[in-house]
């Protein structure tokens, strides 16, 4: 079984900064690639930054120049890095991780995983 667990969300007010971190945890042999998604009220899930293995990046538009994707591999750790953060950054904000090869019950398996989600609240 593999587990995502996020932390690092909170009240902060605007032009402050936060640091995400999402480890994953089980018996892992390799991440393929590892990302921030977010989910403001009344709108859709989405994507905020990714990162591959190794690490190429891509972002949103809304966050390019702000936020820093990063991983480390040996610890199975996303971290979102988030400044000059905005109320219309208040959201709702998951780590996924994607093709996760893990062994468990004498078998190996690979799959996608999402985090239980923290909340970011700027205010203005």
């Amino acid at each position: 079984q593999v587990q995502l667990v996020e932390s690092g969300g909170g009240l902060v007010q605007a032009v402050g900064s936060l640091r995400l971190s999402c480890a994953a945890s089980g018996m892992i042999f390799t991440i393929n690639a590892m990302g921030w998604y977010r989910q403001a009220p009344g709108k859709q899930r989405e994507l905020v930054a990714h990162i591959a293995n190794p690490g190429s990046t891509n972002y949103a538009d809304s966050v390019k120049g702000r936020f820093t994707i990063s991983r480390d591999n040996a610890k199975n750790t996303v971290y979102l890095q988030m400044n000059s953060l905005k109320p219309e950054d208040t959201a709702v904000y998951y780590c996924k991780a994607d093709g996760v090869t893990y062994y468990s019950g004498s078998q190996w398996y690979t799959g996608d995983y999402w985090g239980q989600g923290t909340q970011v609240t700027v205010s203005s």
